[in-house]
């Protein structure tokens, strides 16, 4: 578990004031109840943060089978979800997260009692379009089982964007009709797309269905996009980059006509969990004042990995999923090159097993250079790498926001990472006249860059030391605490809920039974 975030009930509930803002946030998943990536992490961290600035935010997610029903209280009554196949009768349990934020789940076995929150070894289920339907139907229904209507609904990637198009199509009625609609795109790659007959799963008739089909199939990203009243992406660098033919996806025109209602807000770390001053996997604590303890931290990790002890050497640390999104197969290839250079490498990461194997064969072949800790992840060991570390390699093909350069900068450890998305929003670029910056950025994704720009991290590291001692302790002042983001998504949602007055005309909108 997550020690800063408890999912026992608080001893002393911040009771919300009632004129606090209300925000329902919807998520498929929410650190540390279930999570497969960086969503749960937000869904963790981003409402308690809210709640910290006096938001009375609430937070629903389905009850899968991971979830310790030891640590929630069930609450009375039967929640009724309206479906294509008649009302459903689903319970709803109550869990906390920090500083009193409510985690309500929807309990409905026949769709969420199962071993995997999405589906078997990334695959998916077959029926995973009438799952997530229903939830997102479910937490509109929420509101009125609870009796607290909020101001705004804040929905999360395809798996609940139909929550702006259930609002938009059935709550024409006070007081729903008043509450409007934020959709965050996390990733614009995974956009649930199925077959166009199954649109009866969703409820959904002619009339309401607008906006749903794409290219002769449903998409329910694209449906969301077109009838939130805001979107937001997760940094923005990736809201500019979503809008071309690029980094669309095939949906940048539908993003380009909504270019005005599109906000790009920069993900933010949990400053608790990741502290070198405070961090439990930690062998040495330090500060942006005092690096002899990143010392230690080094030569505990070379221990650990088997590699020589040396002060004298950079370590380059890789923490990442092993794709080629991260760029992983092109650092592959830059290895034999990397390895003539003076330094040192550790990786940890799962995923392509092609992409695994040439690690795996790299570290054999040279164990003086590299230590791959391949197909699986360790939380503990992230922690130690990136304290551990002089710099870490992020060259990702494209990264909506990126978690890991933020660990390195607070950790005092400097990225070297290719110009995209949230990387180039975090990481400003060394300059080696003034020793400027936090880290070193590029451009093409070849080979060859990679090997070049690691060779001037390098030199720099050699050359010119005072200049990598300022730009660490430059980085690990940066504040990449969730409390920027919360602010301007309290902004964004004052803003939404003040231009979401009617909601526009449907034609032939049919309620569901």
């Amino acid at each position: 578990g997550n020690p800063a975030l408890s999912p026992s009930k608080p001893a002393h509930m911040s009771t919300s004031p009632q004129h606090a803002l209300r925000v329902l946030f919807v998520t498929s998943e929410c650190t540390p109840f279930a999570m497969t990536g960086g969503l749960g992490d937000v869904s963790g961290a981003l409402p308690v943060a809210l709640r910290e600035q006096g938001l009375d935010v609430r937070v629903v997610l389905p009850l899968y089978r991971s979830v310790d029903r030891g640590q929630l209280e069930e609450l009375p009554g039967t929640l009724l979800v309206p479906t294509w196949d008649g009302a459903a009768s689903a319970r709803v349990w109550r869990g906390w997260l920090r500083a009193g934020t409510p985690v309500y789940f929807i309990d409905y076995p026949g769709y969420f009692d199962r071993p995997l929150i999405y589906g078997p070894n990334g695959g998916a289920y077959g029926d995973n379009l009438v799952r997530f339907a229903f939830l997102s139907r479910a937490a509109v229904e929420l509101t009125r089982f609870l009796r607290w209507t909020p101001a705004v609904i804040h929905a999360n990637d395809w798996q609940t964007a139909l929550v702006p198009v259930y609002l938009d199509a059935f709550e024409r009625a006070w007081p729903l009709s008043a509450c409007a609609s934020v959709l965050t795109i996390h990733n614009i790659g995974f956009q649930g797309v199925f077959p166009v007959e199954d649109v009866v799963f969703t409820g959904l008739t002619n009339g309401s269905s607008r906006g749903i089909e794409h290219w002769g199939s449903l998409n329910l990203l694209k449906a969301g996009i077109e009838r939130a009243t805001a979107v937001t992406t997760v940094s923005p660098s990736y809201a500019r980059e979503i809008q071309t033919s690029q980094f669309g996806s095939g949906l940048q025109e539908d993003l380009r006509a909504r270019a005005s209602d599109l906000t790009g807000i920069l993900n933010g770390i949990d400053t608790v969990v990741w502290d070198p001053r405070s961090d439990p996997h930690l062998p040495a604590h330090f500060d942006e004042r005092s690096f002899e303890a990143k010392r230690e931290c080094k030569a505990a990790l070379q221990r650990e990995a088997g590699l020589s002890e040396r002060d004298d050497v950079p370590l380059l640390g890789v923490i990442t999923r092993l794709t080629h999104q991260k760029g992983m197969d092109v650092l592959a290839r830059a290895l034999p090159r990397l390895f003539e250079l003076d330094v040192q490498m550790v990786l940890l990461g799962a995923g392509d097993p092609e992409i695994e194997q040439s690690f795996v064969e790299a570290a054999r072949s040279r164990p003086d250079r590299l230590r791959a800790w391949v197909g699986g992840y360790d939380n503990g060991l992230s922690h130690r790498i990136e304290a551990a570390s002089d710099f870490l390699l992020m060259p990702s093909r494209y990264e909506p926001c990126g978690l890991n350069q933020m660990y390195s900068l607070r950790y005092g450890t400097l990225p070297i990472a290719r110009a995209t998305g949230g990387l180039d929003d975090t990481i400003e670029q060394y300059d080696e006249r003034t020793g400027a910056g936090t880290g070193f950025k590029f451009h093409d994704l070849t080979p060859t860059t990679l090997f070049d720009v690691t060779g001037w991290a390098v030199s720099t590291w050699y050359d010119r030391p005072q200049h990598i001692r300022q730009m660490r302790a430059r980085g690990m002042m940066k504040d990449f605490s969730w409390s920027a983001a919360a602010r301007t998504y309290e902004q964004l949602y004052v803003a939404a809920s003040r231009r979401h007055r009617a909601p526009h005309a449907v034609d032939s909108v049919r309620a569901l039974p």
